[in-house]
């Protein structure tokens, strides 16, 4: 479910693609341009090198994401893009942050509030849910890419990673946020690509009290959310 595996609905949701293209395409160039107000250099900016590495695994063309830089940069100049944060709850009490890309704040708090009150969720005042949330880089590295996997988890451990976990042929690997950077590129010097690679918000504690009917609820929800435009990701602790 989303916000505890997020690279393998990332891969759920390239092979519905085709079927979205439109609206995934654009989201991955709102959050280039965003990104590129730090600068539009990936070398010297590694959030715009994030942000362009989703682009390509999404096949987005090349020509989409210069236009993205520049329009990030100013060169092309357009709506003003805005990074929002929203914090609610869901069903059950469920907290829920909501990342969201905007020229249009107003409608999309309007928009997000009305979703989450049609489907038992609310809106929450800010940092009502996020203290139960950590900022981590999230890494994905298949098994066939690890010679080694005791040795190779020592030195992911070495290198500033907080956890490391093997689940579904491969190894998913915690970061805290300042150390992400650090790790990514310690893994690329050794040319081991990643399947995945995003910051986070990590749930410092799992919900694992709900039936499958509460279960059923949030996941809606977070697929209503996730489909709407403005919203890039949604996290939630169950």
């Amino acid at each position: 479910m989303s916000g505890h595996s997020k690279w393998a609905t990332t891969k759920n949701k390239k092979e519905a693609a085709d079927k979205k293209r439109s609206s995934i395409f654009t989201k991955l160039a709102r959050n280039i341009s965003v990104a590129a107000r730090k600068g539009g250099d990936p070398d010297m900016n590694f959030s715009l090198r994030l942000a362009i590495d989703r682009a390509k695994d999404a096949n987005v063309p090349k020509d989409n994401i210069e236009r993205a830089i520049k329009k990030g940069t100013g060169e092309d100049g357009g709506a003003v893009l805005e990074e929002v944060l929203y914090e609610a709850y869901g069903p059950h009490g469920v907290p829920i942050i909501i990342e969201a890309v905007t020229d249009n704040k107003n409608r999309s708090t309007s928009d997000i509030k009305a979703i989450l009150n049609k489907y038992g969720g609310t809106l929450a005042s800010q940092n009502a849910v996020q203290w139960m949330f950590e900022k981590k880089g999230l890494l994905r590295i298949s098994l066939d890419k690890v010679p080694d996997i005791d040795s190779f988890t020592l030195e992911l451990i070495d290198l500033g990673a907080d956890d490391v976990r093997e689940e579904d042929a491969g190894l998913t690997v915690f970061v805290g946020f300042t150390n992400f950077e650090k790790l990514k590129k310690a893994l690329e010097a050794k040319n081991i690509v990643t399947d995945y690679a995003e910051v986070e918000w990590v749930p410092k504690e799992k919900n694992n009290s709900l039936d499958v009917e509460a279960q059923g609820k949030i996941e809606n929800l977070v697929e209503i959310l996730e489909d709407y435009d403005d919203v890039n990701n949604v996290y939630t602790n169950v």
